[in-house]
């Protein structure tokens, strides 16, 4: 069973996370989800914008589940083939909801939409990747591939999502990516990036060429900076506790991740006109730290915490901003399992969905 690899975190972002600690609270409410279906002014229900991207997203994963279903046991290198299939399973019944029949089997949605495979041949993001000539998944390393392909198509459907939908897109493509590492693939997705860099906003001090974030979209942006101000603080204690070596390493490149989107997130509340959130005097931390093994412990926990911050912001935005935070939800997802930890059910998922993670 693989883990993400030191690799694979340092190339996908250089290794954020979050903590939410005591004096650090993310809310659960669920930002600017719409409570019921719309209707006309005649009163007849009003056709679902989001029932293309849903039955695109369930069509890649019916694709999915087929490639599963070809991998014998054997060819699978030692990964939990049942395990992951369930998890793909679950997913697609989130994603059905709504639709005619409740998504069935085979039905039918852009080509573009689902796996390598998904209408007959591999999609244009992995030409071949992975398949045998007769066009059946070349054991975990296509499966992974498939995974990776599905996972980018769901976040290629990002900006036209409703807010509770492009949770459910993001928390699908973070769960696929995890997926891919646990099938031995550790390069990172292409795609979106998810540097701090890219967060910054302009020289000025202004958001750039975006529009000004929403009250939601402020609200949520001010939750992900108190979020990394106690990641700060929480990654100054597992550095402290971990003994010299890779692991340390990577809890000082976390820290300083942290700082960087920490001060991104704060540069573009300025922007936009709004008083960012300050950082508290200190954080009670949720268990204690005595040592390594509790410093691992705590790494892992924060970066589980920060899944629901940045579900929360990917509903409340649009456009670049949505894209950032989906991308900072499936790198917290990875750092979970990096860590040790389990991801847990992830926003937007049932709990049968939830990534079991890569024990160390």
């Amino acid at each position: 069973m693989h883990s993400p690899s030191r690799r694979t975190l340092l190339a996908s972002g250089a290794l954020t996370a979050a903590g939410l600690l005591a004096a650090c609270t993310a809310g659960s409410g669920r930002g600017s989800g719409s409570g019921g279906r719309a209707h006309d002014r005649a009163g007849a229900p009003k056709a679902d914008p989001d029932l293309p991207l849903r039955t695109r997203a369930v069509a890649g994963a019916d694709a999915l589940l087929a490639q599963y279903a070809a991998v014998p046991v054997a060819a699978a290198g030692g990964a939990p083939l049942a395990q992951l299939q369930t998890e793909v399973a679950a997913e697609r019944g989130a994603l059905a909801t709504g639709l005619p029949g409740g998504g069935a089997p085979g039905a039918s949605g852009s080509p573009s939409g689902g796996a390598p495979g998904a209408s007959g041949s591999p999609s244009s993001a992995s030409p071949g990747a992975g398949h045998s000539p007769s066009g059946s998944p070349a054991g975990a390393a296509g499966l992974a591939a498939a995974e990776k392909s599905t996972a980018l198509a769901r976040l290629a459907d990002l900006p036209a999502a409703s807010p509770e939908l492009a949770r459910l897109l993001a928390a699908v493509a973070a769960a696929g990516a995890l997926r891919a590492v646990r099938l031995g693939d550790q390069s990172p997705l292409p795609a979106p990036a998810d540097q701090p860099s890219s967060a910054t906003p302009s020289a000025s001090g202004s958001p750039g060429a975006a529009d000004p974030p929403s009250a939601d979209a402020t609200a949520a942006l001010q939750a992900a900076l108190a979020a990394e101000h106690a990641a700060v603080y929480a990654f100054g204690v597992v550095g402290a506790k971990l003994p010299p070596g890779p692991k340390r390493d990577d809890a000082r490149i976390c820290y300083a991740a942290h700082q960087a989107r920490r001060d991104a997130w704060d540069r573009l509340l300025h922007g936009a006109g709004a008083t960012p959130t300050a950082a508290a005097p200190g954080y009670r931390l949720p268990f204690p730290v005595p040592d390594a093994t509790a410093a691992g412990q705590l790494a892992a926990e924060v970066e589980k915490r920060l899944t629901a911050v940045y579900g929360d912001l990917v509903a409340a935005t649009t456009g670049d901003l949505r894209a950032r935070a989906a991308a900072a939800l499936s790198t917290a997802v990875l750092q979970c399992a990096h860590w040790g930890g389990t991801p847990g059910p992830l926003p937007g998922l049932p709990a049968a969905a939830a990534p079991s993670g890569s024990p160390r």
